[in-house]
């Protein structure tokens, strides 16, 4: 039972009915987006009948749609923060949404009262949470710019465990066993999350330049993590192996660049998505595209025409049906270049072809 009444989980889509080029791919837009730039999207759990979506933002608030069988979307509620909202994650039953924010707080939004509580506090802006799934233990895990990473059981107003690191947390993912967090430094910090969360692996970032993003990727049965793609300032994309069966298997490649013209323009990689059957993933940056890749045969699969503005963050569906990407400006080029009266978009797409991989020669 869905915590918003009955939905249907199949998903069809029907021609947009727009044509203007704020939405060059003519895939679906969402209704009644966010005032100000889209920090994150997350979609509901496969334990939720039918696709639900969320959107954090810098205008303070949380919106939730529920995604209907013609792919058009239904506004179903909203929460606010005290600052823009940096992260999103659903409960592992997605009757609950965890968000992060730039008021150092992170809350718990219960869907089915829809009241938002409190359920931690960091000494600066919390950049990221993740709801973490045990057989032993729930908690959430906080990053925050206080260079701490915290796990929260939501019923206690103190952490759990605070794991102290060297720098402000910029990006982290969790797939369960395993969590990765990216800090300000460059490193990066592997957890085992097993018994209960504690540190597992450090090491240096594959990429020269700062980190935007990072996503776990799980074997080729899509049974456990494996590894994780990273994304940095500089148009690149590292692909990583926790153990790598061969040094071979760790590489970074090129993306959201102009074509090489004198002097190239590289772009920010804002968001990185796996494809939850097929293991391939979507990339979006600050040049207004996203692109599909097949990582095992280091192809590109797809790519999009561009949009006036940053794509800002990107997710896909539970099923691997829709990928979601919001248009709004991701401050890469600094506040000056802020402009508030353009408006935010986020667009749906249905993805399952796209990103199914080729079939080999």
């Amino acid at each position: 039972m869905s915590v918003f009444g009955n939905t249907s989980s199949s998903f069809s889509f029907g021609a947009s009915n727009t044509t203007t080029n704020h939405n060059p791919m003519k895939d679906i837009e969402v209704t009644s987006p966010p005032d100000d730039s889209i920090s994150c999207l997350e979609f509901s759990p496969a334990t939720l009948p039918g696709n639900f979506l969320i959107a954090g933002s810098w205008a303070n608030d949380i919106r939730c749609w529920q995604i209907e069988d013609n792919g058009q979307t239904v506004p179903k509620a909203q929460q606010m923060h005290q600052g823009p909202v940096l992260d999103v994650s659903w409960s592992d039953d997605g009757t609950k949404v965890f968000t992060a924010s730039a008021d150092k707080t992170a809350k718990m939004w219960d869907l089915a009262a829809n009241q938002a509580t409190q359920v931690a506090q960091h000494d600066a802006p919390i950049k990221t949470c993740h709801w973490i799934k045990s057989p032993n233990y729930s908690c959430l895990m906080t990053g925050s710019w206080d260079k701490t990473v915290k796990f929260w059981d939501t019923r206690s107003s103190s952490p759990m465990k605070a794991i102290t690191l060297n720098e402000r947390v910029y990006c982290a993912d969790v797939v369960y066993p395993m969590a990765m967090v990216s800090c300000a430094d460059k490193k990066l910090v592997c957890l085992k999350l097993e018994s209960e969360p504690q540190e597992y692996q450090k090491f240096d970032s594959p990429l020269k330049y700062q980190h935007r993003c990072i996503s776990i990727f799980k074997n080729k049965m899509q049974s456990s993590p494996v590894g994780f793609a990273l994304g940095s300032i500089e148009g690149r994309v590292a692909i990583h192996y926790i153990q790598p069966s061969s040094p071979r298997d760790n590489f970074t490649f090129k993306c959201h660049r102009s074509t090489p013209t004198q002097p190239q323009e590289i772009h920010v990689v804002n968001s990185i998505a796996f494809h939850p059957t097929f293991g391939t993933l979507a990339t979006v940056g600050s040049d207004g595209k996203y692109s599909f890749w097949d990582k095992d045969a280091r192809t590109k699969l797809k790519g999009s025409e561009q949009l006036p503005q940053s794509i800002s963050a990107c997710a896909i569906s539970h099923n691997g049906n829709i990928f979601a990407y919001a248009s709004s400006y991701d401050w890469s080029k600094g506040h000056e270049h802020y402009n508030p009266q353009q408006k935010n978009y986020i667009f749906l797409k249905n993805c399952a072809e796209d990103m199914k991989p080729r079939a080999k020669k």
